[in-house]
């Protein structure tokens, strides 16, 4: 296959409708191009209806929006936020940005996600905390209910990230909305993206209407510039929100196609030796963002990548625990092994949903293949 188109592990779809471009065209047509405008009010309104929440702050980035929820939580310099250790960076980044220590947290097998046995010895460690952050990894919810129930009887502030979870449900509720804030994202490799982008969401208007303020550089309302707090430019664009607004309306298909993905590798790949898939709980409908697999067998992690780039297709680990990351090793870590064994046999396959059956059988031959 050298030499032939690229398979991505997730790359950008536009509607075949076009429904990007009218709101695009819409953007330009009426000059408003620069941040905020119709298409920012109504992404808003469409998106957090869509989730099943009551406002919606939409942002430059995902990363912006969990900044921006730690400070509506009112998180700040020297407390404790406790962080599944198994995530991408920009989760755990923001602890940082408000001075914060960052405590992190093992996964369990049954869910990829925060344990909730680690998260409640943790409690016992650290009783201070001031807020947790739960992540839902590759579009597998958390085990929300055990985790709602901890931090409900310590009474901390929970925050969502559900950057990889759009159109995932936990018993029926879109990940997002269990926590006081929960977060999303619409970077170009997500299941459905605005080019970059993020949005916040929570059920207290209160503290939306203030995110918006802060992220619109803390302008008073005065004639002239006047800046009474801290301001952040982190608002979406007129423009950028437009993208999002018709990529909405295809968010239903995109989870189907990623459904079919993950379903044909796990019919092609399920019966190798040592090959497991990302755990599908009875209470989870995921969106299959990712399709993961562990290799605990004859052929290795490393093999299978090096054997798909060689064809011209991309794949990767899956994340790097955050306690095992130079800048971070320095905080601690409540848990076992298990998010490292996580990292160190897993894969994320190739999971673009522009991809044909004829992709997703020479990816399947690819892989059978160095089992036979």
């Amino acid at each position: 296959m050298k030499g032939t188109s690229r398979i991505y592990l997730s790359s950008p779809h536009m509607s075949d409708e076009g429904y990007e471009i009218e709101y695009i065209k819409e953007a330009f047509d009426t000059n408003w191009i620069a941040p905020l405008g119709k298409n920012v009010n109504e992404f808003e309104k469409e998106f957090a209806r869509k989730v099943g929440a009551k406002h919606a702050a939409a942002l430059s980035s995902g990363t912006a929006a969990v900044h921006m929820a730690l400070k509506a939580a009112g998180v700040g310099k020297g407390d404790i936020v406790f962080c599944p250790t198994l995530t991408f960076s920009a989760t755990a980044n923001p602890i940082i940005y408000v001075n914060a220590k960052p405590v992190f947290i093992d996964s369990d097998y049954l869910t990829w996600n925060i344990c909730p046995k680690a998260l409640e010895k943790a409690f016992m460690k650290y009783p201070e905390v001031k807020a947790v952050i739960v992540v839902h990894i590759f579009g597998l919810s958390a085990d929300m209910d055990r985790i709602m129930e901890i931090c409900n009887k310590y009474k901390v502030t929970l925050i969502e990230d559900a950057a990889e979870s759009l159109g995932t449900f936990y018993k029926g509720k879109h990940t997002g909305t269990f926590g006081e804030y929960g977060v999303f994202s619409f970077n170009g490799n997500k299941i459905i993206t605005t080019s970059g982008g993020g949005m916040l969401v929570s059920d207290n208007e209160e503290r939306i209407v203030k995110v918006r303020f802060w992220s619109t550089q803390s302008r008073d309302k005065a004639r002239h510039y006047q800046h009474s707090e801290l301001g952040f430019n982190y608002r979406m664009s007129n423009v950028v929100a437009g993208i999002g607004r018709g990529q909405l309306k295809v968010l239903d298909q995109r989870v189907d196609k990623k459904k079919y993905i993950f379903e044909f590798y796990k019919s092609e790949l399920g019966q190798l030796e040592g090959v497991e898939f990302m755990p599908i709980n009875e209470w989870n409908e995921p969106n299959y963002w990712l399709s993961c697999i562990t290799v605990n067998g004859p052929i290795k992690p490393l093999t299978i990548m090096e054997k798909l780039e060689a064809a011209n297709i991309e794949s990767r680990p899956i994340w790097k625990p955050m306690h095992m990351q130079p800048f971070f090793a320095k905080y601690d870590y409540i848990g076992g092994d298990v998010s490292q064994e996580l990292f160190e046999n897993g894969i994320c396959l190739p999971s673009d949903t522009k991809m044909t059956d004829g992709d997703l059988e020479s990816i399947c031959g690819i892989v059978k293949g160095l089992w036979e």
